[in-house]
């Protein structure tokens, strides 16, 4: 059973970084990557990066802010969250695998339970 586990959320104040880290178990995926979900939100993608590490991608709201990178070794995918703002705040989820354009949730197979980052202003 393909597993995949979050950690690293946490509560933090407008400014401050934060970093998350994603292991996955069963599986090795060619694509990576991280979505969140906002209350009342729809899921947004963040960030995804191939096997190789080459041209990750970014959501616009979080280019020059966020940095993905992976551990191949580890099977672990990371984001480096930076100057963090309120609009930051939700549950952020692990994705592995997927079947088309990566900002698509329907697209991803696999979804960590997800871990929550709390930004206060």
């Amino acid at each position: 059973q393909v597993q995949l586990v979050e950690s690293g959320g946490g509560s933090v104040q407008a400014g401050e970084s934060l970093r998350l880290s994603c292991t996955a178990s069963r599986v090795a995926a060619d694509y990576m990557g991280w979505f969140r979900q906002a209350p009342g939100k729809e899921r947004e993608g963040v960030a995804a990066i191939e096997r190789r590490g080459s041209t990750p991608y970014y959501a616009d709201s979080v280019k020059g802010r966020f940095t993905i990178s992976r551990d191949n070794a580890k099977n672990g995918v990371y984001l480096q969250m930076d100057s963090l703002q309120h609009e930051d705040t939700a549950i952020y989820y692990c994705v592995a695998v997927v079947y088309g354009h990566w900002v698509n949730p329907a697209n991803w197979r696999y979804w960590g339970p997800g871990t929550q980052v709390t930004v206060s202003s």
